[in-house]
């Protein structure tokens, strides 16, 4: 089975030096979490040597420092360093569902014309941590599947007219249950529907570390030194956040930049992360990748519901022996 991967690069040009080397950005990213560049070359794969040939090669570029070394304290970034990262953060985040379903489509559509081609286990999800570590798993030990990351309301509605084998999505626990449960009975009014739990998650704001704007409840927003950066329209996320707000007869219209958004929970991280905001709402685990605190505010469960010929899918079967297993 052929599996397709796609990725972001991208480089900078400059008319003496050419473009540069799209090295540089990982090995960097790679020096800021390991806090010294032979760790990061050891993590890389790549020798010392290497990876001080693609820093000097960046630093020629930019004609500045890139890291800052003193021997028995490691690799510092310098501010340009910083910033190259920080557009890093901003890139990828927002690319990558898009660029993990499109790899899963191309990789099916080879899979159709192939000798042995067999078909896929169609999963569409709203995205996130799990579902996208568990579908991982199931690719790696040869599962076929067709992924395509959307938003909760789109994948049930792609189970409603057959176009996915399961979909996934996420309901609050709480106050807002019952008016999520509402929302998805328009896709899911047939009695041959089956859930499978597959994690607990936190909803909550985003701010950053020290919390320094003091923002701690949904009141906080319509402070007019509150920036606030929010969830596509048709994600389930802000489908939450409104429903918080009507239950706290809080005005979307009071919360400065509640209509500009991001499409992912890590972009939406990303984006306060940067200081582009001084608030978001989003899941905990990007929070905590991005180094920001989080407020946590609703816990909520992550599913997948399919029917019941589902079950009967090797793909299916494995993926619940994998929820099974303890380890």
């Amino acid at each position: 089975m052929k599996k397709i991967s796609v990725k972001p690069v991208w480089t900078i040009h400059s008319d003496e030096h050419g473009a540069l080397s799209p090295r540089l950005i990982e090995l960097l990213a790679e020096v800021h979490r390991a806090g010294s560049l032979l760790g990061a070359c050891q993590q890389l794969g790549i020798s010392y040597r290497h990876g001080w040939d693609v820093i000097r090669g960046g630093e020629a570029h930019f004609n500045t420092t890139l890291l800052h070394m003193e021997r028995g304290k490691g690799s510092t970034l310098s501010p340009l360093a910083e910033k190259l990262i920080w557009a890093n953060h901003r890139i990828l985040p927002d690319c990558k569902p898009i660029l993990d379903s499109l790899a899963s489509e191309l990789t099916a559509e080879i899979a159709k014309v192939s000798q042995s081609g067999e078909r896929a286990f169609r999963i569409h999800a709203s995205y996130g941590f799990s579902i996208e570590k568990l579908i991982e798993r199931l690719v790696d030990e040869g599962s076929q599947i067709e992924r395509r990351y959307a938003s909760s309301t789109a994948a049930a509605a792609a189970l409603h007219d057959g176009h996915c084998d399961a979909c996934g999505i996420h309901i609050p626990i709480g106050s807002q249950q019952a008016r999520a449960l509402e929302h998805y009975a328009q896709w899911f009014n047939d009695d041959d529907l089956f859930v499978v739990d597959i994690a607990t998650r936190r909803q909550g704001l985003m701010v950053a570390p020290g919390n320094p704007k003091k923002i701690y409840d949904l009141t906080d927003l319509t402070r007019r030194d509150v920036k606030f950066i929010n969830r596509a329209s048709d994600s389930g996320t802000r489908f939450l956040l409104e429903g918080l707000l009507n239950e706290r007869q809080i005005a979307e219209t009071d919360i400065h930049g509640f209509e500009q958004s991001e499409a992912t929970h890590a972009g939406v991280a990303a984006y306060v992360a940067s200081e582009l905001a001084d608030a978001g709402f989003g899941l905990e685990r990007p929070a905590r990748y991005f180094q920001l605190d989080f407020i946590s505010m609703v816990n909520e469960r992550y599913f997948l519901v399919c029917r019941s010929a589902a079950f009967d899918d090797p793909v299916m079967k494995k993926l619940l022996a994998i929820l099974a297993d303890p380890h």
